[in-house]
């Protein structure tokens, strides 16, 4: 796009015919075409994405986490990481070196997403990953999704691959009503992707009735059935803040609600987030709501920071406090 408004730029340079040469005061056309070049406003020239996504770091934001577990609401803290790698098309894993296989390597946009929060006197903690192309014209839809739960009583594992036909989802876990499955679905989108979508191109979020396959740690904690279900899709500006954009889904069939605020201006960052939900049965149904609210966010090369030097960098995400 950025070469198409620069080549618009150069065409009103007169170039002579091919059999005309140019005039003794004239200077040659390649001479012209830099000077043209040079001169134009570098806003011309800029790549915002690359700049943000291609400069070796990853964007990490901590968030004060208030999650719904057993009728409570328990505090705890969350943080996403989001950065750009190379990832295989055919076996769905990092590429370790990319040059080797060109063919095979797909650019995508990840996001890691941690929860942590304690139940009483145990410890929830829970991660999702994403592998989302950033190239949806030549990936639309995202390639993989896992979650990881441990807490004291057992551990879950899930996956999602993307198919030919649709996602492919395996489970394993612990708990005997979960068990091992393996199932295939035609269609859905899942809810996971999203998060990623936000970030690469918020204009491309499916809107109005959608199929969605419910985010996974939904699923984990709430022991629904896996599946595709309906939903309701909706983007507005956000009522208290104009920078930002609100995007919800509806589940008439869970009774569920998700809100994620994000910029509305490039790079999209998510600021804050909300599951609402019916908690309980009969008379003691209550509407009950896990958050997530921004506390800091770094840019930083955290794979390489894993000394005992670089420990304060987590004061200055806020997850020490």
């Amino acid at each position: 796009m950025k070469w198409r408004k620069v080549f618009e730029a150069w065409s009103f340079v007169r170039i002579p015919p091919r059999n005309r040469p140019p005039a003794s005061r004239s200077l040659p056309p390649v001479i012209l075409l830099w000077a043209v070049f040079l001169l134009l406003p570098s806003s011309l020239c800029a790549d915002p994405f690359g700049d943000y996504w291609y400069q070796g770091k990853a964007e990490i934001t901590s968030y004060d986490l208030e999650q719904v577990r057993y009728g409570e609401v328990h505090p705890g803290n969350a943080v996403m990481i989001f950065v750009t790698e190379d990832f295989s098309d055919k076996k769905h894993v990092k590429l370790d070196r990319p040059e080797r296989s060109p063919e095979d390597a797909v650019k995508v946009l990840k996001l890691n997403a941690t929860r942590k929060f304690n139940t009483g006197i145990y410890t929830y903690s829970m991660m999702t990953s994403v592998f989302t192309p950033v190239y949806a014209d030549q990936h639309p839809h995202t390639l993989k999704v896992t979650t990881t739960s441990q807490e004291w009583c057992g551990h879950t594992f899930t996956q999602l691959n993307r198919k030919t036909n649709g996602y492919r989802a395996r489970q394993y876990s612990y708990f005997e009503r979960e068990s091992d499955r393996d199932l295939t679905w035609r269609n859905g989108i899942p809810e996971d992707e999203i998060w990623t979508r936000i970030r690469l191109s918020p204009d491309t979020l499916p809107l109005g009735k959608v199929k969605i396959i419910p985010g996974t740690i939904f699923q984990r904690l709430r022991h629904k059935a896996w599946g595709v279900f309906d939903a309701v899709a909706e983007k507005m500006p956000n009522p208290v803040d104009a920078s930002l954009e609100t995007y919800t889904i509806s589940y008439p069939e869970f009774d569920r609600v998700v809100v994620i605020n994000h910029k509305r201006d490039f790079p999209h960052e998510i600021e804050s987030w909300e599951e609402i939900e019916f908690v309980g049965r009969g008379d003691d149904r209550v509407e009950m709501t896990t958050r997530g609210t921004l506390k800091k966010r770094l840019m930083t090369a955290y794979w390489r920071q894993h000394n005992l030097e670089h420990i304060p960098l987590r004061a200055e995400l806020g997850l020490d406090e």
